[in-house]
């Protein structure tokens, strides 16, 4: 048995890519569009795991997306979140603040992080190696929202 991917359905194409790939970072390896499936099938992989998907060797994300617009998705309970080890948690939570996500779960600690994406999607960032020093205006900065 193999992991493959995680399916993620989004409602907004060019919002998901800008988080996932411009803010995140996660490299786009490939897309299927159905003409008559009316859907998009976005496949992206971490950066240091882009040579091994090529060769569906490591697990991917794929966004999925339909055309026509359905109705609201709601993510289950039992859906908990994907997590992401980075290189600086706090350049990274910097990053995606001054381009508008919520720091929902700030890494106080200098080591985990919560964060959703634009179809709020729990995105846990833990950070590579040992955690850093704690610093400011992270280890005083309140939760905000679920997580």
């Amino acid at each position: 048995m193999q992991y493959l991917h995680t399916m993620i359905r989004i409602t907004d194409l060019d919002a998901s890519l800008h988080f996932y790939c411009d803010l995140l970072g996660l490299v786009k390896t490939s897309q299927y569009d159905s003409e008559k499936g009316r859907f998009s099938l976005i496949f992206l992989a971490a950066p240091e795991d882009v040579e091994l998907a090529k060769e569906r060797k490591a697990p991917l994300i794929e966004l999925t997306y339909n055309w026509d617009p359905e109705a609201e998705y709601k993510t289950g309970r039992a859906f908990g979140h994907l997590a992401f080890r980075v290189d600086d948690i706090y350049d990274l939570c910097e990053k995606l603040q001054k381009n508008g996500v919520v720091i929902n779960r700030p890494p106080r600690d200098g080591h985990m992080a919560f964060v959703k994406s634009p179809d709020n999607i729990s995105i846990e960032l833990l950070q590579k190696g040992e955690s850093l020093p704690p610093q400011e205006p992270w280890s005083s900065m309140e939760n905000t929202g679920s997580w």
